[in-house]
């Protein structure tokens, strides 16, 4: 997105419900994410905004958030119904002369979407269900929900984990949306989770979505049916999913590899995929933009330690004069920050020797801030997808970066080779099995 959506309120009797809408496709779309909400916010998180742009790119899109989340009027949280959640849909809806629309809902947002078709069927286009439930708590005759006994636990959890700032809670929030650190900053997704809604209401949400039950309205709907389903997630199992298909009628049902919760988080393009060629008709044909490119991953040794030892203000400080040597570097160096993962970045070169050498200055100006990293560089082709980068030669560079012993910077052998007469000398750190992508020769840059 080059540039943000305007901001508009619908109003139901004296309260207001914030929306937007994006693109100009032929057919209109409505998503929403669940307590991930809030709409202005969604564009500064990459992997999100990037989701949305490729929805938008074949629809009308609009968002909104619900009233209690992001920029909408409060609810009264003792008051939350899936009614009057649906009121804010058609509320939008008729803002923006939609008449019908293809109904997207993710997680806990699916059982207000599955309601809407069920009641407004004149409205509703089609339907797209992604790891989402009927309902969510575990029943005598549905084993797959929670067990009511945990059912409070997990919603005073969700709300301990908005007030946390202890990393090892942090860890485990990853864990539960079913994605890695190396691919998503915990802090990044818990940040997205405080603009969505607050402590207090997360747990009352928690609690709502636990107790709903619209098992009994799936042989109501009738209008064409999407389910898209991570088969290993772990907080919304598959058999939530394949529940679904079975019981709404002509309903079409696809298991992904995976375990991300959140369709944004992990590789989008199944999802997506499935999406536009189920509202649109036509499976979309990438043509994958290919570079040779040199890649580079940093990041600092021992870092949970040292936050503790340093204490969450003086390591934010650190942190952040950190960033500032790596961001400096790359851009004296010509290299491009793609992402940063917590304390680690990953940069692209279009020169191999720079890339070197930018790893080799940035080892040397954190040591003077009392840090030490780690470094990896290697060259092959990648993929560009979009902002991001992707392909083998993305996973090589982390696993030779994931070897390198502190101060150290490691490349591959392609590097070596590429980099002859360059005046730069290596040490043999012998062959090495890279987890998935076979056996790799490293040398570390030797130290003048």
């Amino acid at each position: 997105m080059t540039q943000r959506p305007r901001t508009r309120y619908a109003k139901i009797g004296d309260s207001y419900v914030g929306y937007q809408v994006v693109g100009d496709g032929p057919i209109d779309l409505v998503y929403h994410a669940g307590w991930y909400s809030h709409i202005e916010h969604q564009w500064s998180e990459g992997s999100l905004a990037r989701f949305l742009g490729r929805l938008a790119s074949f629809s009308r899109l609009i968002v909104f958030d619900r009233r209690g989340h992001g920029i909408s009027d409060p609810i009264d949280p003792d008051d939350m119904t899936l009614e009057q959640w649906i009121e804010d849909t058609t509320a939008v809806m008729d803002a923006v002369g939609s008449e019908r629309a293809v109904m997207v809902g993710t997680t806990e947002a699916g059982p207000m979407q599955i309601l809407h078709a069920a009641t407004h069927p004149e409205r509703t286009s089609a339907l797209v269900l992604i790891n989402t439930s009927a309902c969510a708590g575990r029943k005598p005759d549905y084993p797959w929900g929670m067990p009511e006994a945990y059912q409070e636990r997990a919603a005073e959890m969700m709300r301990d984990l908005m007030l946390t700032t202890d990393d090892i809670e942090l860890e485990l929030y990853q864990r539960a949306l079913g994605v890695r650190s190396n691919d998503v900053d915990p802090a990044d997704t818990l940040r997205l989770t405080r603009y969505a809604t607050s402590p207090g209401m997360i747990y009352r949400l928690m609690r709502t979505s636990l107790q709903s039950d619209v098992r009994h309205i799936l042989p109501m709907v009738h209008v064409p049916t999407l389910i898209l389903h991570k088969a290993d997630q772990a907080f919304m199992r598959a058999d939530h999913g394949r529940y679904l298909a079975e019981h709404i009628d002509g309903a079409r049902y696809v298991e992904l590899p995976g375990s991300e919760l959140m369709p944004f988080f992990g590789d989008q393009r199944p999802f997506l995929d499935e999406i536009e060629e189920f509202v649109t008709g036509v499976r979309p044909v990438h043509e994958p933009d290919r570079v040779l490119s040199t890649v580079l991953f940093t990041d600092i040794v021992s870092s949970t330690e040292r936050a503790v030892a340093e204490g969450d203000r003086r390591w934010l400080e650190m942190l952040e004069r950190h960033n500032a040597v790596v961001r400096r570097e790359l851009d004296r160096h010509r290299g491009r920050a793609v992402h940063t993962a917590g304390d680690g970045f990953l940069a692209t070169f279009d020169g191999p020797a720079r890339a070197v050498r930018c790893a080799c200055d940035i080892a040397t100006q954190v040591a003077g801030l009392g840090l030490n990293v780690r470094a990896g560089v290697h060259t092959g082709e990648i993929e560009l997808v979009g902002d991001d980068v992707a392909g083998i030669a993305v996973h090589i560079g982390r696993r030779v970066s994931d070897l390198a012993g502190p101060g150290e910077v490691l490349v591959s052998r392609t590097v070596v080779d590429l980099v002859a007469g360059s005046g730069l000398e290596f040490d043999a750190r012998g062959e090495h099995d890279l987890k998935g992508a076979g056996t790799w020769a490293l040398y570390a840059v030797r130290a003048h």
